[in-house]
């Protein structure tokens, strides 16, 4: 027996497709059979399972189990939950070696995919390649695992209240906090967490539905923020938190109804941690604000600029002992008190926490940033065989620019203006290009050497494209 997947459902930092189409059951036992065999190799044998609300997901939950089980592999079930949960499944439970959490993540209804911990590690990248090349040639062990369900969600509540420790909670009893899980996996752990919290608290789609049917569950595109900021507006509440389809992004509004994009939750975040860890390494990827870095600077942290990609970012995290980390994207990662993931849930109990412990409102804080100009990321699509291509032409013709270059990730160009960015995207056929200055004029001038950059490589910033 061999396994041949779609060549367009192996991604860099997980396993996706398109149900029916180009993911099925046959997909998934052949995922489980394939991780059980490294896991195997690397002396584990015990795996947690979750499973996202998508339509598709309990179909893929058994047809994985089988595969993990056939290999011999021992499997804890922890049920349908947002991916963190499973995440801290693995991390938190003796004996479990690895996780794997089937979700579509914040792609449309009829997507879903994997997404994996290997011995305590993302598994991505090369992992990923390796476990298609394990099926191609069907080099699997055999075994008869064991299955066993356990209910994980209580403890994982109890575990999340524990970023309040050493608030006083008669000083929170005034707060007013809007959540919208968007329909999303996250629904009922989040009504769980309400109850728990002092102060007043308003939910919105909290009923697990794979359809979406408010709205699209991605918190960095702002249409799909409009129910909560009318939620805000409305019960006149401190500020609002959405969540991606499994619970691992956040997106943020405050009490004006101003968005508080990933770079700055993470400035509000670094403040609040910098107080009690001074000198610490702050991560954020190469899209986020130069607000963030000169913030985590004047707050006594050494900020760090790292490739976008959560499987990256939490690989850098353990390499540097970095307490915090995040991402343009609204993934937020704490090792702090915490066990290094992104957790939607758990960041938007440390953004209740980072503002008792800092005396000031959430709205208050984000009327402190400095109003920097930014487009949009701007994503565009370029043919797949050109894309690494033309940042590496970029980056040539940079070598002896009188500006500053950064090449971590695609190429960041800063210089009085403010920066610019190009990169490749590791998941699409795209480039994504943003821009941030002081001044319009500014801005103008950054995107002008965007366009002349693609330009000199025969491209074009054509219509963006989403996610």
């Amino acid at each position: 027996m061999t396994h041949q997947f779609h060549q367009t459902v192996l991604r860099e930092y997980d396993i996706r497709g398109i149900i029916g189409e180009t993911l099925g059951a046959d997909d998934a036992r052949a995922i489980g059979r394939s991780f059980a065999t490294l896991l195997r190799k690397e002396g584990g044998s015990k795996v947690a399972v979750g499973y996202d609300g998508r339509v598709s997901s309990p179909m893929l939950e058994h047809a994985l189990i089988e595969g993990l089980t056939s290999s011999g592999c021992d499997v804890v079930r922890v049920g349908m939950g947002p991916t963190p949960m499973l995440y801290y499944a693995e991390a938190s439970a003796e004996q479990v070696d690895g996780g794997i959490q089937i979700t579509g993540s914040h792609n449309p209804a009829n997507y879903n995919g994997f997404k994996m911990v290997f011995m305590g590690r993302p598994f991505f990248g090369q992992d990923i390649q390796l476990l298609g090349r394990v099926a191609a040639a069907g080099e699997w062990l055999d075994g008869t695992g064991t299955v066993e369900t356990r209910e994980i969600l209580g403890e994982y509540i109890d575990r999340m209240l524990e970023g309040l420790d050493g608030i006083d909670m008669a000083s929170l009893s005034t707060l007013k906090v809007g959540w919208d899980a968007g329909n999303g996996a996250a629904g009922p752990a989040m009504e769980a967490l309400a109850k728990r919290l002092p102060g007043e608290h308003h939910l919105l789609f909290t009923e697990v539905d794979g359809n979406f049917p408010n709205h699209h569950p991605d918190p960095t595109v702002e249409a799909n923020l409009a129910d909560l900021k009318a939620l805000v507006a409305e019960k006149k509440l401190d500020f609002g938190v959405a969540f991606d389809g499994d619970g691992d992004r956040i997106g943020a509004i405050d009490g004006g109804g101003r968005v508080i994009w990933g770079d700055q939750l993470l400035m509000i975040y670094a403040e609040d941690l910098l107080k009690t860890l001074p000198n610490s390494t702050v991560i954020a990827d190469v899209k986020a604000s130069r607000a963030l870095f000169d913030h985590v600077a004047a707050h006594g942290g050494k900020p760090l600029m790292w490739n976008t990609g959560h499987s990256l970012i939490k690989s850098k995290m353990k390499e540097t002992q970095a307490p915090l980390a995040g991402e343009m994207s609204g993934h937020v990662f704490f090792a702090d008190d915490y066990y290094g993931f992104d957790d939607a849930l758990y960041a938007g109990i440390r953004l209740i926490a980072a503002s008792a412990r800092l005396g000031k409102s959430i709205t208050q804080l984000r009327s402190e940033m400095p109003n920097m100009l930014n487009t949009p990321e701007m994503r565009f699509q370029v043919d797949e065989s050109r894309k690494f291509a033309a940042i590496d032409e970029v980056k040539a013709r940079l070598a002896d620019s009188p500006d500053d270059v950064n090449d971590t990730d695609g190429v960041r160009v800063t210089n009085d203006d403010g920066w610019w960015l190009l990169r490749a995207s590791n998941t699409q056929d795209v480039l994504v290009a943003r821009a941030e200055s002081d001044t319009e004029e500014g801005l103008k001038r950054l995107m002008a050497q965007i366009d002349e950059q693609l330009a000199l490589s025969g491209l074009e910033r054509g219509e963006s494209v989403g996610h």
